[in-house]
């Protein structure tokens, strides 16, 4: 994974914001926009849309959840996709315990 932030501008129901993303969740969101015939501004007007938190943060647990298929690459977006996946309990042996 690359140390590199690129920051890209992106069109939010007419408004322009950027965002920064690790390059590797760039070609994501591309590849991901590209399987669902949307546009990137179109993809992350409908992640911002469910969000809570940062922009980059939600795309980031929006490309996690569909890379780990918790999402349907064909299936349109939900407005809570971002954030309606429940994590995983660790196991007990996983846990940091402050010791």
């Amino acid at each position: 994974m690359s140390d590199a932030i690129l920051k890209r501008s992106v069109i939010i129901a007419g408004h322009r914001t950027s965002v920064s993303l690790e390059p590797e969740f760039w070609t994501a969101l591309k590849d991901i926009a590209r399987r669902r015939s949307l546009s990137i501004n179109d993809l992350v007007t409908e992640v911002d849309k469910g969000r809570r938190g940062n922009l980059s943060s939600a795309l980031r647990v929006f490309v996690l959840a569909t890379v780990q298929g918790q999402l349907s690459p064909a299936a349109p977006p939900t407005p809570a996709a971002p954030t309606s996946a429940p994590m995983p309990a660790l196991p007990a042996s996983e846990r940091d315990t402050g010791s």
